[in-house]
């Protein structure tokens, strides 16, 4: 008896002694990846707002809470696979799954019922709003043809952005060839800002290409 409780003793000391497997970090978790204009506007925009409209507090500082994405389908009513077509291409823009808005209410003209699937769209925040407004302002906005620079006439007197574009084949990430439908978009950005001048200084920060104000001459 004495020798089968000293074997099982040794086992136990043997398996607590014995280093446990670590399980796999996930690169992830491990490591906190910080997009590029999230980093510009700690550093950069931020700082500049404070001087500007001399804040006593960082956090009465403006920022982007979220950018929206839509897409208006009327075509849809006759053809969804219209709609089914700019999803995936809104999707792939935006690099997130795109919610399906209906109509509200039934216009007899345009053959349209309430329930019926017109659009989409997308609400991007945190990293992937930035990465988006990244690509928007560096790679997709200098594709538009003969373009002169962004209005400041589109703030909303709420401190919030909209611009229209006419075609989704400015991203990169829309192959051209495979392209069955020129379609628009909005861009909604949403900040904190309480006034449009607070936005417009904000969203130039960020290099948004805004054309030159024009200077009444008297």
């Amino acid at each position: 008896m004495a020798d089968k409780k000293t074997k099982q003793t040794d086992k136990q000391t043997k398996q607590k002694a014995a280093p446990k497997s670590e399980a796999p970090v996930s690169a992830a978790k491990e490591i906190k990846i910080r997009c590029r204009l999230a980093e510009h506007y700690k550093n950069v925009v931020a700082p500049e707002l404070m001087k500007t409209f001399n804040y006593k507090n960082v956090m009465q500082v403006p920022k982007i809470s979220k950018v929206v994405v839509n897409m208006g389908l009327g075509a849809a009513v006759s053809d969804p696979k219209i709609l089914e077509e700019a999803v995936k291409e809104l999707e792939a823009i935006t690099g997130q799954k795109a919610s399906i808005r209906k109509a509200k209410k039934a216009i007899s003209n345009f053959k349209l019922r309430a329930g019926m699937n017109i659009g989409a769209t997308v609400t991007l925040r945190r990293e992937k709003m930035y990465e988006f407004l990244d690509r928007l302002i560096n790679i997709a906005l200098p594709r538009v043809r003969d373009f002169r620079g962004l209005s400041d006439k589109s703030f909303d007197g709420r401190g919030n952005y909209t611009l229209g574009i006419k075609e989704q084949i400015i991203f990169p990430e829309i192959n051209v060839d495979k392209v069955s439908r020129i379609v628009g978009m909005d861009v909604t950005i949403v900040t904190t800002a309480e006034t449009d001048n607070e936005a417009y200084e904000l969203l130039k920060g960020f290099g948004f290409p805004f054309r030159k104000k024009e200077v009444n001459q008297a």
